[in-house]
């Protein structure tokens, strides 16, 4: 049986994740608080700030400033985790 949780990304009721998705206490959070489904939408937005910002996952640096995003996107926390200002997503019109 899927364990429900109440999503603050899609601010409904949604099924949870099995697992933390990232260490420590903010993987705990995000666990207790954020849906697989609210988690995919994280991931895409995600790939879309590493490749804007050119991040590296392997820089101490770009992962901090990614946690920030994720506390913005994730909970409102913030001024970050939007869109890059300007972005339009490929294919998409002017």
């Amino acid at each position: 049986m899927p364990r429900i949780i109440y999503c603050q990304v899609l601010k409904r009721e949604a099924e949870g994740l099995d697992r933390p998705p990232h260490p420590g206490a903010l993987g705990e959070r995000i666990f207790q608080n954020v849906s697989r489904e609210g988690w995919n939408q994280w991931l895409q937005r995600l790939a879309i700030i590493i490749n804007e910002n050119r991040l590296s996952t392997a820089d101490p640096g770009s992962i901090a400033l990614i946690e920030n995003h994720m506390l913005g996107f994730c909970f409102g926390e913030g001024s970050l985790g939007k869109l890059p200002p300007g972005f339009r997503a490929p294919g998409s019109k002017k």
